[in-house]
């Protein structure tokens, strides 16, 4: 019994790694995701892009507004000089929080008052929001320590009281930020998997051998096969937003049909990338480990996840290689903050580029793989 499993196992590793291909994705691809997870699937926030407005201009503003240049935890990004500044960078997602210094700061703090200090926050992102606030909160309590030792008594202190005001998603509720991140990860899974099978599938069948010989032009066959999934993408969009807006009160700010045409940009990547994996793969069972050998990375350098800004800044220059980015930052502008393309252009342009590229590419490809 016993030297007929032996045999058996023998030529299931000699067919498993005939071919080389199988070599990459089953040794290769873990120590890629190992990295990938250790640096990029981080939950810390550093680099936080922080913007000042201060109305004050005392040396009691400057002295905070030292503290957070001498932070590690924040990128001082902005000196801004009206609030329809915040707004903006806000919006086009340049800035993660804005700290407002009101006129009587200073005299306020001399007099021994209560100060307020309004902090503003991109709610997008309902977790990095809440910890961003924290650290906020942290930094101001260690600087009024400080401004009250080096008083020394001579005279009361005021207390510094941070004001927050979360924008796009007032409650931090968690699933506004996760509906959006879904959407892009469905059209993603389902778009790249079922094209990818598509053509393995007729050669293990047996048919594709028919349809080369066939009159059938290699872009009609391009057209036929992936025409299906783009449809199946679009109606998985339309039924996760009207869930999305049920169960979860999603908001929808921005244009439907605006968001339907950068997905059907994206999807042009995805199919794309489907086609070129076919031409790759010999089965359906290769087509959808290699499938997966990109998904996976697409996903952990997207932001959907983690932000981007934490991560090591070699990831951050690879992530500018992947469609998800773009896509993702272009689902949540649209669907939480109302962006349209005068915004979103450069995230537009992306998608274009990706698409029409991958597009271009696995065809000529896929005709060279026919013929």
């Amino acid at each position: 019994m016993f030297r007929i499993i032996r045999h058996i196992v023998r030529k299931e590793f000699i067919q498993t790694f005939r071919d080389k291909r199988m070599l990459i994705i089953l040794f290769v691809a873990p120590v890629i995701q190992l990295i990938l997870f250790g640096y990029a699937a981080t939950t810390d926030i550093k680099h936080i892009s922080l913007g000042i407005l201060d109305y004050d201009q005392s040396q009691e503003s400057r002295a905070l507004i030292s503290s957070f240049h001498q932070s590690d935890s924040f990128t001082l990004k902005f000196h801004l000089k009206n609030p329809k500044e915040i707004e903006e960078l806000v919006q086009k997602g340049k800035i993660q929080a804005a700290v407002v210094f009101p006129g009587e700061y200073g005299k306020n703090l001399k007099k021994g008052a209560r100060t307020p200090l309004q902090v503003i926050l991109d709610g997008t992102d309902s977790n990095s929001a809440t910890i961003i606030m924290s650290y906020i909160s942290q930094l101001i309590v260690k600087h009024s320590k400080n401004y009250m030792a080096d008083l020394k008594g001579k005279k009361p202190a005021g207390i510094i009281i941070p004001q927050p005001r979360v924008w796009y998603n007032p409650e931090l509720k968690s699933s506004l930020y996760m509906v959006p991140g879904v959407i892009c990860l469905i059209l993603l899974l389902t778009t790249l998997i079922l094209t990818s099978m598509a053509i393995t599938k007729e050669r293990e069948m047996g048919t594709l051998e028919q349809i080369i010989v066939s009159p059938i032009k290699p872009i009609e066959l391009i057209i036929g096969k992936t025409a299906p999934f783009v449809l199946i993408g679009l109606c998985d969009i339309a039924l996760i937003i009207s869930a999305g807006k049920l169960i979860f009160d999603l908001p929808i700010r921005g244009s439907l049909f605006f968001l339907f045409c950068v997905s059907l940009l994206f999807i042009l990547t995805t199919l794309g990338t489907g086609l070129f994996i076919s031409t790759v793969s010999r089965t359906q069972q290769q087509a959808m480990m290699t499938a997966f050998f990109f998904i996976i990375p697409a996903m952990l350098l997207s932001g959907i996840f983690s932000p981007i800004e934490t991560m090591p800044r070699i990831i951050q220059y690879i992530t500018l290689l992947n469609p998800l980015r773009y896509f993702s930052k272009a689902v949540r502008g649209i669907l939480l903050k109302g962006n349209d393309i005068s915004i979103l252009w450069p995230q537009v342009l992306a998608l274009f580029f990706f698409g029409i590229t991958a597009i271009v590419l696995s065809s000529l490809r896929f005709r060279k793989y026919l013929e």
